[in-house]
């Protein structure tokens, strides 16, 4: 594999009252490969989505580098980095933020209308293809207020992946679902890093990290440790309760 994403001693410092400094990242180092599935954990306050917000260029670090597919996105101009995360990245909440005034399938597209690399024909087909794929295309025409939660899930799923993105950053993507509906989202989101699109997602729920190929564990700003349990197939024999109960156990070793 080569590598996709890389950061280099990224640091985060929010000045707070007193002008007493919090450093939240503390020089983090980070490598991921093409096709990877990766979920970060640890807990509460250990920088996790502070990680995903830096190193996808949603906020601005203080200090250190990131590198997506060769180009330094870091140095990149905030409108050069809006251009960079609305062709290259998809990005998929726990609170799912939709647009109230557009139904289901216009929300799905507007991104990739923004694009503009291909023609709206095109951009629709491929909307309904995906909305196929993740069980709402009945839903289509429906208002954001016709769907469940889980389904909602599955629209920022089809959004995420309009434009075709080379990552897809999740943060706790499925926190607000029922154990149900997480295990459906996470089976969707397996199925597609199959097909060679790299995810990289915070979670604290051990059944939504056992499906990702390498765990990484923060603590104190930076990553400490990391857990490989290889690739998960849906459908291909993978023991889904052993990966779990690994995972849990080595969890628990690192005081989580």
């Amino acid at each position: 594999m080569s590598i996709l994403l890389e950061s280099k001693e990224l640091s985060k410092t929010f000045v707070v009252s007193n002008s007493q400094e919090n450093h939240i990242l503390k020089s983090v180092n980070l490598t991921i490969e093409k096709g990877e599935f990766v979920s970060v954990m640890g807990p509460s306050g250990s920088g996790k989505s502070t990680l995903l917000y830096n190193i996808s260029g949603m906020d601005r670090m203080t200090s250190g580098s990131v590198v997506l597919n060769g180009q330094e996105i870091s140095a990149l101009s905030e409108q050069e980095l809006a251009d960079v995360r609305l062709k290259k990245m998809g990005f998929i909440f726990q609170h799912i933020h939709l647009l109230k005034n557009l139904n289901i399938i216009d929300n799905i597209v507007l991104s990739a209308y923004m694009n503009n690399s291909t023609s709206r024909a095109q951009v629709n087909e491929r909307a309904l293809q995906l909305m196929k794929r993740t069980g709402i295309a009945e839903l289509a025409n429906n208002d954001i207020t016709q769907a469940s939660g889980g389904q909602l899930q599955r629209v920022a799923i089809c959004r995420a992946l309009i434009n075709k993105p080379e990552i897809v950053f999740g943060d706790e993507p499925t926190g607000a679902l029922n154990s149900k509906s997480a295990s459906e989202i996470m089976d969707i989101l397996a199925d597609i890093n199959d097909e060679g699109t790299t995810i990289l997602l915070v979670t604290h729920d051990v059944k939504v990290a056992a499906k990702s190929e390498r765990i990484l564990f923060m603590l104190d700003g930076n990553i400490v440790a990391e857990q490989r349990l290889g690739k998960y197939t849906r459908g291909g024999g993978d023991d889904i309760k052993a990966r779990e109960t690994k995972l849990a156990r080595w969890l628990m070793e690192m005081g989580f």
